[in-house]
């Protein structure tokens, strides 16, 4: 089976990150920050290291200020609950994955900006929703379902003039596109580490670039000011409760680790150069729509007069790919997908041109029959 499901998760990882997951489980499963012993200071360092990877990455100076959760979707919890917790006026995009529009929802106060045909957000849309009481901007990096980036440079640089705090999804480009927290004026930055970074199932994190600004949505044991019944309020303590996954940390810091020396633009370009080969195979079919601009290397199709579960039944024995609405149901009504849902290619590291040759005569094939 060809696995074409990379944003959803990396399948295949560098052998590194298998043998720091082994290493780590069995033989450096201490508790860290909970006790003086050589084993609870060994995996503290491990969690500072993985810190220290991820900052150099994403071209952070406080490393600090990153904090290790279970996902993306914890992180944007975290980052939308706590910074609008007294309420206010959130400002989002129709690109949105529910990890975002579920808790943007839950507090009710937002306003949704609509993208182009192709999924792209205008920055003067963005300016144009700020209100007096808008208390967060929060625009995904790149889209879940079509791949296109967004422009949030632009976005980040409006926040900044404003004053308005801005949250950057980048589960989709983290490890796979280039994700400068100065370039684009993040303050916060939430990431997936089973993705693009090519870490272990269950990881992920975000960056807070002024923790003053967010309160923690869960609080906790954390190992520091035991005596106190008061969260802790430095960094990284005051989000991280309870006892952290440090073998995973420490397995997501060697994907990183990977990734710092093989080079995000080698991995973009080896990605992209794969979804454009498949891409413009589709565009050269007839009987079938793509959708957005594929800006990293995800491909979002359909054949016509098919749903996307009709085409993935006929895929699921020899592809793994995905159809449906991929959690993101608003971004589906901006490509005009709202009644079909798309069938989703997305391609990773380790897939080849070989890979992208199949699925093109798999989709030829379905198309060529459909025309029968």
């Amino acid at each position: 089976m060809v696995y074409l499901d990379n944003a959803a998760t990396s399948l295949k990882k560098p052998w590194q990150v298998y043998a720091s997951l082994m290493s780590n489980t069995i033989f450096a499963s201490g508790n860290a920050g909970r006790g003086g012993h050589k084993k609870s200071f060994e995996t503290v360092k491990k969690i500072v290291d993985t810190q220290d990877l991820i900052a150099k990455l994403f071209n952070i100076d406080r490393p600090q200020n990153i904090v290790f959760t279970q996902n993306a979707t914890y992180a944007l919890n975290t980052a939308i609950l706590g910074t609008v917790r007294d309420g206010g006026h959130i400002i989002v995009t129709e690109m949105e994955h529910n990890s975002v529009l579920r808790p943007v929802s839950l507090l009710g106060n937002y306003t949704v900006v609509k993208a182009d045909k192709k999924g792209r957000i205008e920055t003067e849309n963005i300016i144009k929703a700020i209100r007096n009481d808008t208390k967060l901007i929060v625009c995904t990096h790149a889209s879940n379902v079509c791949g296109t980036v967004q422009p949030v440079s632009e976005i980040g640089a409006v926040a900044k003039k404003f004053n308005i705090p801005f949250l950057v999804d980048a589960a989709q480009t983290a490890g796979c596109y280039e994700v400068d927290a100065e370039k684009i004026n993040a303050d916060m930055i939430a990431f997936s580490g089973h993705k693009g970074l090519l870490g272990p199932l269950g990881t992920g994190g975000l960056y807070i670039k002024n923790p003053n600004r967010i309160m923690p949505i869960v609080t906790g044991g954390t190992g520091s000011e035991s005596e106190s019944i008061i969260q802790p309020d430095f960094m990284p303590d005051k989000f991280h409760s309870g006892t952290m996954n440090t073998p995973a940390i420490a397995a997501l810091g060697e994907g990183v680790k990977y990734i710092l020396k093989k080079g995000v633009d080698t991995i973009n370009e080896q990605e992209k150069e794969l979804a454009i080969f498949f891409r413009n195979s589709l565009l050269n079919m007839d009987n079938i729509n793509v959708y957005g601009y594929s800006d990293i290397a995800t491909v979002a199709f359909n054949i016509n007069r098919m749903s996307s579960e009709e085409v993935f039944e006929k895929l699921k024995n020899k592809v793994a790919a995905r159809a449906g609405y991929h959690c993101a149901p608003l971004a589906h009504r901006a490509l005009g997908t709202e009644k079909t849902g798309a069938v989703r290619v997305s391609f990773g590291l380790y897939n080849t041109r070989r890979d992208a040759k199949k699925m093109i005569d798999y989709v030829y094939s379905i198309s060529k029959n459909m025309q029968g």
